[in-house]
């Protein structure tokens, strides 16, 4: 046989191991939980840059060209800021629905006796800083931006979480990783009602109408995803007509998802076994031509069977999450990050309300309300997963201070004078750096690492 005959050339051998010397260290960072806030991070710090050297007016001209999108009977005329945080982020909420499902469904958020901890650890990491931010900026410009520093950015607290190693438990990390999901609801909620302009019924009426169409087709087994992409993007070139932000309309098709596959279990073990068996049998045959047809008519339906015997919702996150990692929340990062950082700026925003409410927000406000919210829950019979104390807890309160995507988001939702964004801005990025700094060193003492010998 031809592939036998391969598997045995030792030069096909060589080439493969050369080639396997140079993808597996980057598909293994790619696996690591790390690696898309480290290509977050890199984004941020290349947009900080860029707007701070010569070349600064380069780097908003990119952001200010309009591109136009005309079909003849609706068309858009926006700037590139706009495609990359009301277009390209749709993609970033719709994995983000597809993440919120499957943690309800199979996942962490399944069992409420194990997840009253973490929902109400992040009420309180969500109410707390909103709180400290109004008394900050009460009565002043910027007032409104209090849902600034509510969210928590989950690829960089799960990233430093991940970098602390040691013998940081299995339970915290849940902990977190269930309290961040959290927390992006929340900040979805607060987009959707808060952040919301002026309604246009109608545009609204026709989104909810193609949402509804999206469901009945998937209740009906109609699983043909070109089908829901063309009907996903009618429904969020309405929803920016609407009024709403049309991130929201990723949430919600991404709830959508189909989360059982097509065949059960035995059902796909008993079909598969068949073509297997079809694909053994033509190999026996003497009539080539036969036994080629029937061999590849085997392995076709093999492919449409472990195709279908994976529920939609995986295999759609599974592909789409690492180009949100790797290439739309690092764009992102890149659009809105670049702020211009001179002694006037920092000095005007250490003074400025909008800029200590979200840095005294996200530093103080995210570490208090989730350890009190999550004290008050344990006193009143809820548990601590095992191995997880009160000063991990602790740490892991300050990593939700690590506030970037969603924050960052919300700033431009909020403020449309140059000044405050620059000022909350600010607050973020060093709110988030003193918080990935001082969480990182207070869990590394709590679970300090392993000795040599022991890993």
């Amino acid at each position: 046989m031809e592939s036998s005959t391969h598997a045995q050339d030792p030069r096909i051998a060589q080439r493969r191991q050369r080639v396997d010397r140079f993808t597996s260290p980057v598909q293994a960072f790619i696996a690591t939980e790390t690696a898309g806030g480290v290509v977050l991070l890199a984004a941020a710090i290349f947009a900080l840059i860029w707007a701070n050297s010569p070349w600064e007016h380069t780097y908003h001209e990119i952001l200010d060209h309009h591109f136009a999108f005309d079909l003849g009977f609706w068309g858009l005329d926006r700037p590139v800021h706009f495609w990359i945080n009301d277009a390209a982020m749709v993609v970033f909420f719709f994995v983000v629905g597809l993440e919120i499902k499957r943690e309800a469904v199979v996942g962490e958020l399944s069992d409420p006796r194990r997840v009253i901890v973490p929902i109400v650890g992040a009420l309180g990491g969500m109410m707390a800083p909103g709180i400290i931010y109004s008394l900050i900026v009460a009565g002043r410009e910027g007032a409104g931006g209090w849902g600034i520093p509510l969210a928590t950015d989950i690829a960089f607290a799960v990233g430093v979480l991940t970098v602390v190693g040691g013998r940081v438990p299995f339970g915290l990390r849940v902990m977190l990783l269930a309290l961040a999901i959290v927390d992006d609801i929340g900040g979805i909620i607060v987009i959707a009602i808060f952040y919301t302009s002026e309604l246009a019924l109608t545009p609204l009426a026709i989104t909810a109408g193609l949402l509804g169409l999206m469901f009945v087709l998937r209740q009906s087994g109609i699983w043909y995803l070109p089908l829901y992409i063309i009907l996903g993007v009618v429904a969020w070139a309405f929803t920016v007509q609407s009024g709403i932000h049309p991130t929201i309309v990723g949430v919600v098709l991404g709830l959508l998802a189909p989360w059982r596959p097509w065949y059960s279990e035995e059902g796909f073990g008993q079909l598969a076994r068949d073509e297997v068996q079809r694909f053994e049998e033509a190999s026996r045959s003497h009539d080539e031509e036969f036994a080629h047809e029937q061999k590849t008519h085997a392995v076709r339906q093999l492919g449409f069977l472990a195709n279908r015997a994976i529920a939609p919702l995986d295999r759609i996150e599974h592909e789409l999450a690492p180009m949100v990692a790797f290439i739309i929340v690092p764009i992102f990062a890149f659009a809105n990050a670049g702020v211009s950082v001179s002694p006037d700026t920092l000095s005007d925003a250490v003074k400025a309300p909008v800029a200590l409410g979200v840095f005294f927000g996200l530093l103080i406000g995210k570490p208090l309300g989730i350890f009190t919210a999550m004290w008050i829950t344990v006193r009143f019979g809820a548990k601590l997963p095992t191995g997880v104390n009160w000063m991990g807890v602790v740490g892991m309160g300050i990593l939700g201070g690590i506030g970037f995507t969603v924050s960052l988001l919300i700033t431009e939702l909020s403020f449309t004078d140059e000044q405050l964004l620059t000022d909350a801005k600010l607050g973020i990025i060093f709110a988030s750096a003193l918080a990935g700094i001082v969480g990182f060193l207070m869990l590394r003492r709590v679970y300090p690492p392993l000795p040599d010998s022991a890993e």
